[in-house]
């Protein structure tokens, strides 16, 4: 009996045809497939030089010209760089024009061609007058200004200075100051607060000089509007207290433990800031102006420049009067400030002390905030001032006839 016999159940016959099975499992198969697969791309995306990447291509066929298009497409481009021509020469004829002289475009009736000739204006008395000065935005001479190292700042051309063409006075109304008792006000610390300049640049009488200081968001735009009112405009410059940094006049300050080159780089920062200024003025600074060997170079530094300088007069021990002199620039010292006491009555004594020192030495100058309060008593006092003798005058012709007398 063998084997098969004897695991047969009992009653029954082992069947004689044996079932056929595979050597592997269905899950063993695709998992062979797939991995086949796997490595047929791998081998695929390594070893096939395809530069394009798999990137769609498109196929065109393109068609040569025929000899009727070539023609016509030479004619038209012909006749482009023909205009594109005649256009170029036209303008640069035209730039070559001088002053007293015009151009005029003769047109070929037959052809159609275009000439432009260069010829007299027909006034010769005038052929010879130099072109305008250029002027930028504000009436700012651009030939006042050059480039540093933080934007545009004021220089001589010359002989000609910011602080003469930037002047508000005319020759006429210089001639009156001289044959009358002045009284020259600057009112300080503008350009940080719109509100507060916009009311000092519309309210107080053109003559009043304004001072900005360098800081505010937009303090050239400021400035442009009160040179639009006829306002001289001053620089107030900011320079160290004797209780600095507990006072702190701000960023870029000119300090006495400062090196010489790096107070000018500030100052260089400063005068960057706005542009149409006759001069300089301290802002704060009492330890600043009475250290000569800092304060020095920053007075060379204006004077080179062509600028004016005003001592507000808060320092009595200040080196600004005799480095001045010195070097004869624009220069004055403020006499008083008219707000020290910020009460009405105590503005209107302080005014009444400035008519008589005017009264008295022909001359005086008053420094005042831009409180509301001073406005309105400077702009009060102001409306009958020359019908008592006194005139009212911009800082340059106060500092030209101080320089005069």
């Amino acid at each position: 009996m063998s084997a098969d016999e004897l695991s047969t159940p009992l009653g029954q016959k082992r069947s004689r045809l044996r079932r056929f099975r595979l050597p592997f499992t269905v899950t063993q198969a695709i998992a062979t497939l797939l991995g086949l697969f796997l490595l047929a791309f791998v081998g695929f995306a390594l070893f096939n030089d395809d530069p394009l990447g798999g990137e769609p291509i498109a196929h065109i066929t393109l068609k040569p010209p025929t000899p009727d298009e070539a023609k016509e497409a030479a004619a038209a481009a012909d006749k482009a760089n023909g205009a594109k021509t005649e256009k170029t020469e036209r303008a640069a004829a035209k730039d070559a024009a001088l002053p007293g002289q015009k151009t005029i475009t003769i047109i070929d009736g037959s052809k159609g061609t275009r000439q432009d000739v260069v010829v007299s204006a027909g006034n010769d008395d005038k052929a010879d007058t130099p072109p305008a000065e250029p002027a930028m935005a504000g009436g700012i001479n651009p030939r006042l200004l050059e480039q540093s190292r933080y934007g545009m700042i004021p220089v001589m051309a010359g002989a000609l200075k910011p602080f003469s063409a930037y002047a508000m006075s005319t020759d006429a109304e210089r001639a009156k100051a001289d044959r009358m008792p002045t009284i020259a006000i600057v009112v300080t610390g503008l350009g940080v607060g719109a509100a507060r300049t916009n009311d000092a640049v519309i309210k107080l009488p053109r003559a009043v000089t304004l001072a900005f200081t360098p800081y505010g968001a937009d303090p050239g735009k400021l400035v442009e509007q009160a040179r639009a009112k006829q306002h001289e405009v001053l620089l107030q410059i900011p320079m160290e207290p004797f209780d600095y940094p507990d006072n702190d006049p701000g960023p870029q300050t000119l300090l006495t433990s400062g090196a010489p080159e790096q107070n000018l780089d500030r100052l260089n920062w400063h005068l960057s800031r706005i542009q149409g200024y006759v001069g300089l003025s301290n802002f704060m600074g009492a330890r600043f102006v009475a250290t000569e060997a800092a304060m020095q170079p920053i007075i060379r530094e204006a004077a080179k420049r062509g600028l004016g300088y005003l001592d507000d007069g808060s320092a009595p021990r200040s080196v600004a009067p005799a480095l001045a002199k010195s070097l004869a620039m624009p220069f004055a010292r403020a006499d008083l400030a008219i707000d020290s006491v910020p009460t009405g009555g105590e503005i209107d004594k302080a005014l009444a002390r400035l008519e008589g020192l005017a009264k008295e030495r022909g001359l005086a100058i008053g420094t005042a905030s831009a409180l509301p309060l001073s406005i309105e008593r400077i702009v009060s006092w102001s409306k009958s001032l020359e019908s008592r003798g006194i005139l009212l005058v911009p800082l340059t012709t106060a500092m030209l006839k101080s320089k005069s007398t």
